[in-house]
């Protein structure tokens, strides 16, 4: 809530860049999953170079050729085209004391990228190291360092040896450890003079790393930087007085009745039974204080860490929800851990072994865990809102229609704006400090990460702020993932105002069910045309098929949503009393189960065919939050057995908490860690565990810092206004 002025500051000021950058960065490739090989780095129309001709005066073969491309060794003939002096005489000194394996020279070389294996098994990063580039140039450090300034680059190298070893033409990221004075123009001059043997070769781009970008200059770091500082300081002022409070209270209770006991009229600072022990200014004085007081003491960190990490949870609540969150989320992050793994990965061919594999469908098809939230989203909005209004004093049944649509308007905007204030807080500083992430990755990784949220969180972040960014292609996103807060929140909007509706009689009940079984009818029919349109075929190597189609869009997405909310209903209804059969149950439990499971690893190998594909999307996310209705109703009314005692475990009420921040917060961090590495990644089974509990734990930890300084404070801001 505090955080909007600041982010709409920040983002006006981000416009003026914005039409510079769009012409940097470009897409080229359609599937999320390769991560780095979607962003290009071109350069100008007219730069891309004309294969060179074959050189029939080297001996060898052409991958002899091949192994030895982009050695330094080879260079000395090519320096007569360079431009720049100052560069070609850095670059004579190099390549002289290089060749008499001057120690400093020979660090350089060693510090370049070449071909070290696997490129017909995916490796296309010659990257070398960017620190031990810097490193050789350390007098404090090497007895031996350049006469000269050295710089990091990375080139974008398109490729093509021959139709039958690289029938799709490669793009290799090599980094070169050569004299600052050369600048990328000077690298490319001296790439692009490499004589080959291959179908075709050009350079699409050279950078230096790092690049011009400080993050220390930049002024929306500061701004946001500025606000996160005050904030924390208003966070220690606020602990600082909850954690010296009661002792106050305490030393001035002493003093009163000290001076009591010397003959003083006792004056109780929370009054005498009679009530008439505070004179009325006095009290006037002291409600002013108390306010004031709550309205610091939400920001308090012992407090506001005491909510979160409690266990104590209301009897009404549904428990099991809170085990079916944290699985959720832990899956999630189980299927970006692999994504962000086969970005950096050297062998990216395991990802094509691994993919075969049956049990990689759980990680490919981990998009029902979404659906999971969904259900959650409608079915608690649904009891709190039926359990709330129990309670309430029912209107008059003559209360006058404009009266009645009055207080229903009211109730709707206040539901929706008590959501909005509540959820934007932390979502609006994560999407600012994930801007700032990727602006300075994309100036300092060796990478070239598919995520452009520095430019396209310039120009479209108003469409986060309105929660309506799923409408809006891919490339114009800010936060991908965040299209999950767009749906969801579109999906309250509709749920509110259908509450509203159905609480005023059962007649009003029954028309509410007439209008979420025509929305589910639309869901179904809508998906299923478009499926057909973009002749959709459900693969495990296409999760995100048919993303700006399909993927992101409320029609396909709101069968749980609807699900959830027919079964807050019928809990509410039922109070979660429910008898059933044994036989009933153990039908219910196989059914719900089976279904689960011939969603997740129900593709085959080979994928579904184009009408089976289009009913899977049609009717699968509805048939997961049907399965899951199944789960929490069972679990609600006594027929959970064993899984209800482990999803109902007060050790996942805390991590439940947590699920929104990680939710924001887990990409940005994954993004952060792997984009930041020196080089590429050996993927294997075993490190991919290791990093997947990796990012769990971090994000968790992270979401904890993240909602005790904003979602924490705004829910009990919200809670003084509200009331």
């Amino acid at each position: 809530m505090y955080l909007i002025p600041v982010i709409v500051l920040w983002s006006a000021s981000r416009c003026v860049e914005t039409a510079e950058l769009h012409a940097k960065f470009t897409y080229n490739s359609s599937d999320l999953s390769y991560l780095s090989n979607g962003i290009q780095f071109p350069a100008n129309e007219g730069d891309v170079d004309a294969p060179a001709g074959d050189n029939s005066s080297e001996n060898g073969s052409q991958f002899q050729w091949f192994s030895r491309l982009y050695d330094h060794h080879k260079w000395r003939n090519r320096l007569d085209g360079l431009d720049n002096p100052l560069c070609k005489s850095d670059m004579m000194v190099y390549l002289r004391e290089l060749a008499n394996d001057t120690t400093w020279a020979v660090k350089m070389y060693d510090a370049s990228g070449r071909y070290s294996g696997q490129f017909f098994f995916g490796n296309d990063y010659w990257l070398g190291s960017k620190s031990l580039c810097k490193e050789l140039t350390l007098a404090e450090y090497n007895t031996d360092v350049p006469p000269f300034p050295v710089q990091f680059y990375v080139a974008k190298v398109r490729i093509n040896l021959d139709r039958k070893s690289t029938p799709v033409t490669r793009q290799l990221n090599v980094g070169e450890c050569l004299p600052k004075s050369c600048g990328t123009s000077g690298v490319r001059s001296l790439l692009v003079r490499e004589r080959n043997r291959a179908t075709s070769v050009s350079i699409a781009g050279v950078r230096k790393v790092p690049g011009d970008y400080s993050l220390l200059g930049d002024r929306h770091f500061h701004l946001v930087g500025g606000c996160t500082i005050v904030l924390l300081g208003l966070i220690l002022i606020s602990t600082v007085v909850d954690y010296f409070k009661p002792r106050i209270r305490s030393a001035d209770g002493d003093c009163r009745r000290l001076q009591n006991n010397n003959g003083v009229k006792f004056i109780s600072t929370i009054g005498q039974p009679n009530g008439n022990s505070v004179i009325p200014d006095e009290k006037k004085k002291a409600d002013n204080g108390g306010l004031f007081l709550k309205l610091l003491l939400c920001f308090s960190a012992i407090n506001n860490g005491k909510k979160i990490l409690s266990m104590d949870v209301a009897l009404e609540s549904i428990k099991c929800v809170h085990g079916l969150r944290f699985f959720s989320i832990a899956w999630i992050i189980l299927v970006h851990s692999y994504l962000e793994l086969f970005a950096v990965a050297d062998n990216k061919n395991v990802r094509i072994v691994t993919e075969r594999g049956f049990l990689y469908q759980t990680i490919s098809n981990a998009t029902f865990s979404v659906d999971t939230f969904f259900f959650i989203s409608g079915l608690l909005v649904t009891v709190s809102y039926f359990r709330s209004e129990s309670k309430k004093d029912k209107p008059p049944a003559t209360e006058p229609f404009l009266v009645a649509t009055k207080r229903h308007v009211g109730s709707f905007f206040m539901m929706i704006s008590y959501r909005f204030f509540r959820l934007t807080p932390a979502y609006l500083f994560v999407l600012a400090v994930n801007e700032i992430i990727m602006r300075y990755l994309h100036s300092n990784s060796v990478f070239s990460p598919a995520i452009i949220d520095h430019i396209s969180c310039d120009q479209y972040w108003w469409r986060n702020v309105l929660y309506v960014n799923n409408f809006f292609p891919q490339q114009e996103f800010c936060m991908l993932w965040s299209w999950y807060m767009a749906n969801d929140t579109q999906f309250y909007v509709i749920a509110t105002a259908m509450l509203l509706i159905g609480a005023r009689s059962a007649r009003h009940a029954k028309f509410v069910g007439l209008i979420i079984a025509l929305l589910m009818g639309a869901s179904w029919v809508t998906t299923f045309v478009v499926a057909m349109k973009w002749e959709y075929v459900a693969r495990v190597e296409e999760p995100f098929a048919l993303f700006d189609q399909l993927y992101d869009k409320p029609w396909l997405r709101i069968g749980p949503y609807l699900v959830g909310i027919c079964a807050g209903y019928f809990l509410f209804k039922m109070d979660s009393k429910i008898k059933m059969s044994r036989g009933t149950n153990a039908l219910g439990w196989f059914l719900a189960l089976g279904c689960l499971s011939v969603l997740v690893y129900g593709l085959g190998r080979n994928g579904l065919t184009v009408p089976t594909s289009a009913f899977y999307a049609a009717f699968g996310h509805s048939a997961w939050g049907l399965a899951i209705a199944w789960i929490t109703v069972a679990c609600c009314s006594g027929h959970g057995g064993p899984l209800n005692a482990f999803l109902s475990s007060k050790l996942f009420l805390p991590l439940s908490r947590l699920t929104y921040c990680a939710y924001l917060v887990h990409p940005v961090l994954m993004c952060l860690i792997s984009f930041h590495l020196d080089g590429s990644f050996h993927l294997h089974q075993s490190m991919a565990i290791v990093v997947y509990f990796g990012n769990l734990v971090l994000s968790f930890l992270t979401a904890f810092v993240i909602s005790l300084a904003f979602e924490a404070p705004v829910v009990n801001l919200l809670k003084i206004i509200f009331t």
